[in-house]
């Protein structure tokens, strides 16, 4: 019963705690495979001594020849993090590469050889190093994570599991809602293009498991992959560069962001709908406004470097931060025409144009005492004769009965009104001084109503508060559409 549950569970069963092995029906069994395997490792033995032999790992394949072909692939495990304060981005990848040595090449048996890690060590390798990297670490658990693989043509398959942090100069003028540009530099340090020549191996294909990953903020747009040679003092390098266009996910920021200020923006508001006596109401929610909208600017320039040009968040926040302080301002000028010095000044002018009103009748009284003509009879000054004879209502006398009337003072008053015969010559005197009067009562016309314009009534402050609940509201929305037109566009 033992042996046949052992079968069924691969040959293999236990009893009292030791392992007893179950041949099969053909009779080999294990033995078979055991001598099979010593046999296959003695060659692979036999051939890697023989190989690592008399190796130099000092000189390049095919030193004073053709250059070495190395090809390179990636396979990006993630991308970390992508940083703007430090202007840098971190990626683990599984980075390849290829090309063949033909020290290494047996024809001991037709199988590739996945050797130990410690193996490279002792095998040339090609100096390639990251041209923006800014800190790399190669993985060690729980070994160090490369690997090195031999083909009987002599192709050395060499693979690392990397870390590295490179830099991205990024381009903010337009965040949030900005794309960038990073780019992944990769070089020979010593060896130049006589030596060694880097290409892409698989074309576009070479770069893999970007469509598999998921970033917080970002989303990958596009892939390019460049081949170059670069000339420095030193001689002409091979480069490759593996860049990668990202766009910033606009919804964090909606959220936490460009919601509140536009909601911080339309509470400013309600205080036009507050009446203007409620001066400790209409002054905190004005303070609270400006102090919010304070806050999220400094809580959002200590998550960016300092850098000198404006990003389009500070353009919508120092917006939304005017129109707040718009609001708090437009009640500083309620209070001001309604209790300050508009209502004091508006006295003042309403008391000297009393005081002129008051002193104008003696004055013309005095006038008209000390005009009196040859007989006896006082003069009509201009302001006097458009008071008594130019007719308001559009009815009454006609202008030619009006003019044939003057007016007899005696020592103390008025005492009576009595009509002139007309005299040789004072009809052409009476239609002058006629055309005169018409001519000053429109002056004074023109002079009241443009005493009405510059004294206009302040005390009516509610007109304010009714003209702000229209002019923000539609100022700000047009402020959005540019905002978005230009920046989403």
């Amino acid at each position: 019963t033992a042996a046949l549950k052992g079968s069924r569970l691969g040959g293999v069963t236990s009893r009292s705690g030791t392992w007893t092995d179950v041949k099969g029906r053909g009779g080999g069994g294990c033995d078979v495979n055991t001598s099979t395997g010593n046999t296959g490792m003695s060659v692979a033995k036999t051939t890697v001594d023989k190989l690592l032999k008399g190796y130099d790992i000092r000189l390049r394949p095919d030193f004073g020849g053709l250059p070495v072909i190395v090809g390179m692939s990636i396979n990006i495990a993630s991308i970390d993090s992508i940083s703007e304060v430090n202007m840098d981005y971190t990626i683990t990848m599984y980075f390849q590469q290829s090309w063949r040595d033909k020290r290494l090449a047996y024809n001991e048996m037709s199988l590739n050889l996945t050797l130990d890690n410690r193996v490279a060590d002792q095998l040339w390798l090609p100096d390639t190093y990251f041209l923006n990297d800014k800190k790399s670490f190669l993985h060690g658990v729980t070994v160090k994570n490369r690997m090195i693989r031999l083909h009987p043509d002599g192709t050395v398959l060499y693979g690392l599991r990397i870390t590295t942090t490179a830099a991205c100069m990024m381009d903010l003028r337009r965040y949030p809602l900005d794309e960038q540009n990073c780019t992944l530099e990769i070089e020979s340090y010593g060896y130049t293009t006589d030596d060694i020549v880097f290409f892409w191996q698989g074309g576009d294909s070479a770069v893999t498991g970007v469509d598999k990953l998921e970033l917080p903020q970002f989303s990958i747009v596009a892939l390019r992959l460049v081949s170059r040679e670069v000339r420095f003092t030193t001689g002409s390098y091979p480069r490759l560069s593996l860049s990668f266009r990202i766009k910033r996910n606009i919804g964090y920021f909606i959220l936490q962001t460009y919601m509140p200020s536009i909601l911080i923006t339309i509470l400013s508001w309600v205080s036009f709908w507050i009446n203007y006596d409620a001066s400790a109401a209409r002054v905190a929610l004005g303070v609270t406004t400006v102090l919010t909208m304070t806050t999220i600017n400094t809580h959002l320039r200590e998550t960016l470097p300092k850098i000198p040009y404006v990003k389009a968040i500070d353009v919508y926040l120092m917006g939304c931060f005017v129109f707040v302080f718009l609001a708090l301002l437009e009640y500083a000028f309620v209070n001001y025409v309604f209790f300050g010095r508009g209502p004091q000044q508006q006295k003042k002018i309403n008391e000297r144009i009393n005081k002129v009103n008051n002193e104008r009748p003696r004055y013309e009284e005095k006038r008209l005492r000390e005009q009196v003509d040859a007989y006896g009879n006082i003069l009509l000054t201009t302001l006097e004769m458009n008071n008594e004879v130019m007719p308001s209502d559009g009815g009454g006398g006609s202008v030619s009965d009006s003019l044939n009337s003057v007016m007899s003072f005696d020592s103390s008053s008025v005492q009576f009104r009595k009509p002139m015969t007309q005299r040789d010559g004072f009809g052409h005197h009476s239609l002058d001084r006629g055309a005169m009067r018409s001519r000053a009562n429109c002056r004074l016309r023109r002079r009241s109503s443009k005493l009405k314009l510059k004294i206009p009534n302040l005390a009516d402050v509610s007109t304010i508060d009714k003209w702000s609940r229209v002019i923000f509201p539609i100022t700000f929305g047009f402020f959005n559409l540019i905002y978005w037109l230009y920046y989403v566009n």
